[in-house]
């Protein structure tokens, strides 16, 4: 009796893609947001993680114990709990992401822009580790050569060293950016439309769970894997000329 039950069940649940037809585009819209998402927030992550490496590295006491601070912050909580207390906890002490209304009410909204800082200021910390161990990877004689011509350490930094480690870590970045495809994610669950968030709006109009699900699952995998190849053909390019 129980098997009966059991494939009844079974035969009750209809799997029909024909209704996702029509939701292609939201599908699309919403994958848009997810990578102009990753993108931003990978962008500022790096200016964050250039910052914090360089403060890090920097003989002022403060300066240092502030980059100590802020990376053993971050990558020590959930990220979930760090777009909360920006989304929510911030705005209760008068600290709040302002909307703009002139980029869109999607892009300009003030949950997209509070995901952008708060999701950029997660990766800011993983990059200033990846940036430190590029730093570390270059000839600390540099340093020194840089010096011999007149430059001072911040300029020694910027045009000899920075540039260096960068091309070091750049396989690391473009790696952070696919993670951050995937763990943008989180954002749906604030309300922020992106490619996850469109599950809710197909299954409240077409009653359809499984579907919209699986049409994601195929984006995320298919965003991943291009990337993963142009990251790749990056790391060839990167070793032929090194």
């Amino acid at each position: 009796e129980g098997k009966e039950m059991y494939g009844n069940t079974l035969m009750a649940v209809t799997i029909d893609f024909t209704k996702m037809i029509k939701w292609i585009p939201t599908f699309i819209d919403g994958t848009i947001v997810t990578v102009v998402l990753a993108l931003m927030t990978v962008i500022l992550g790096c200016i964050l993680g250039l910052l914090a490496i360089l403060m890090k590295r920097s003989h002022i006491k403060v300066l240092n114990a502030i980059s100590t601070a802020y990376t053993q912050v971050i990558r020590g909580t959930p990220m979930l709990l760090q777009l909360y207390i920006w989304l929510y906890g911030f705005p209760m002490i008068g600290i709040s992401i302002p909307s703009i209304p002139m980029l869109g009410s999607i892009y300009g909204s003030r949950e997209f822009l509070t995901a952008v800082v708060a999701l950029a200021i997660n990766s800011g910390a993983y990059i200033c580790e990846l940036l430190r161990g590029g730093l570390d990877s270059i000839d600390k004689g540099q340093m020194e050569a840089g010096r011999s011509l007149g430059f001072s350490n911040l300029e020694t930094m910027r045009y000899i060293i920075v540039p260096q480690a960068i091309r070091v870590v750049l396989p690391g970045l473009c790696n952070e950016f696919i993670m951050m495809i995937k763990e943008s994610s989180i954002v749906s669950v604030v309300g922020v439309f992106d490619i996850m968030y469109t599950s809710n709006i197909v299954k409240a109009s077409t009653y359809s769970v499984f579907e919209p699900l699986i049409i994601i699952a195929i984006i995320y995998f298919a965003l991943t894997s291009v990337l993963t190849t142009i990251m790749s053909l990056i790391e060839r390019k990167l070793k032929v000329y090194a």
